[in-house]
């Protein structure tokens, strides 16, 4: 049977099995859809909204060429991504998922950035604002404030390197010499640029709002749509029995990596969807918070398939692949765990050595005499599978993606 006629059968009975399910828990369905929508109509639409009109004016008006040209001297050595993506970083750090997705698309429309700029771009301007980091995690679920510069910093970390990893993606697709020279040619060179943009475009102001309000609510929309269906499959996952034979699975990958089999119910819903698996793994008080942090922190880089359901969708209106993506989310998953891993002492444990908190804290890291090199030292010893697995899997798909992108 062809491979085409197998995944259309595949995904068919997936749609009907989805369906029967909706029909069988109508009322558990209607309870996550309630909650999807909920979360979606408190904090997304308020959090984005602002943020998708100001980046569309910014466009038009002529600002991100602005800005491009003053950041392409750092933009373009580091990621190899023009200075426009500096402008896409930002508003990315500041709003969250899928903001860094959208105006790269936007920018891409624009022809701004070529195809291989831009799947380098959104693979590190996507990421949880400070916001949700510090408030809905941190503060919300664990209710330790403390937690969140741990979580922030393993988390924007994991970004930046991340975007330096990204940056040799689809060098053979490029020109040979092409984008190799920064060009820089100060604030006059940035102002006009900002100009020529402006008349460019053309729009009046009452428009360009107009139009900025009407695609900033479309992709809202569509947003909500996305965060409500996984919601709901979050759910009917659980109700079905699926979520306890996934968890048998992932249990073994978490004692490999020596963590908890307790966290891998919470894992697989945050795989699907952030907000619902962090609130899973601060209600698991059975295990170190360490252990707690480190789950939490991979599935808040991995995004979650809600969050990449979303990008997919966005990406799909221009010519911007999703797999590197993808690929990117794996890599910020595993680094921002190995971060929250190394900075747990100095940020944490430390801070919260003078309130003698030391109840939620493994017993491996209470050693008061041992210096914080040391103790990371002994720490890297004991769990040197998890390190010696995660640098394997990430030779490996560095490895992959490099020959795929010969073979094209």
């Amino acid at each position: 049977m062809p491979l085409s006629i197998t995944k259309t059968i595949i995904l068919a009975l997936s749609s009907i099995l989805l369906a029967a399910s909706l029909m069988l828990f109508p009322k558990e369905s209607l309870d996550a859809s309630i909650r999807g929508m909920q979360m979606w109509w408190d904090v997304v639409f308020p959090s984005l909204l602002p943020f998708f009109i100001v980046s569309e004016l910014l466009i038009g008006f002529g600002v991100v060429s602005f800005i491009g040209a003053l950041l392409e001297p750092l933009m373009r050595p580091l990621f190899r991504v023009p200075g426009a993506g500096g402008f896409v970083w930002a508003m990315g750090l500041a709003s969250g998922n899928p903001a860094g997705a959208k105006i790269t698309a936007r920018l891409r429309q624009e022809k701004k950035v070529s195809r291989i700029e831009a799947e380098r771009l959104v693979c590190f301007t996507n990421s949880s604002n400070p916001l949700f980091i510090f408030g809905a995690i941190a503060v919300g679920f664990f209710h330790n404030a403390a937690l969140g510069i741990v979580l922030a910093l393993a988390h924007y970390s994991g970004n930046i390197v991340v975007g330096l990893i990204m940056r040799y993606h689809g060098r053979d697709e490029e020109a040979i010499g092409s984008h190799d020279k920064v060009k820089y040619s100060g604030l006059a060179y940035a102002l006009k640029l900002l100009h020529d943009e402006r008349i460019r475009d053309g729009r009046p102001i009452g428009k360009l709002l107009g139009d900025a309000v009407n695609s900033s609510v479309k992709t809202l929309l569509m947003i909500g749509g996305f965060i409500i269906l996984f919601s709901v499959f979050n759910k009917i996952l659980s109700l079905v029995g699926i979520t306890t034979i996934l968890a048998s699975f992932f249990s073994i990958i978490l004692t490999f990596f020596r963590l908890p089999n307790e966290l891998s119910a919470p894992l697989i819903s945050g795989i699907f969807e952030i907000t619902l698996g962090a609130q899973l793994v601060s209600q698991t008080t059975s295990v170190h918070l360490l252990e707690q942090v480190i789950v939490t922190s991979f599935f808040l880089a991995f995004s979650g398939f809600s969050v990449q359901a979303q990008v997919a969708s966005i990406l799909a209106e221009t010519d911007i692949r999703f797999k590197p993506f993808f690929i990117a989310r794996i890599l910020h998953g595993f680094f921002a765990a190995f971060f929250a891993f190394l900075l747990w002492k100095p940020l944490y444990v430390n801070q919260q050595a003078s309130v003698d908190n030391w109840n939620v804290i493994p017993v491996f890291l209470r050693e008061q005499s041992s210096t914080w090199f040391q103790s990371t030292w002994s720490i890297m010893i004991q769990y040197g599978s998890f390190f010696t697995l995660i640098m394997l899997i990430l030779f490996i798909i560095i490895s992959s993606a490099r020959a795929l992108a010969k073979g094209k």
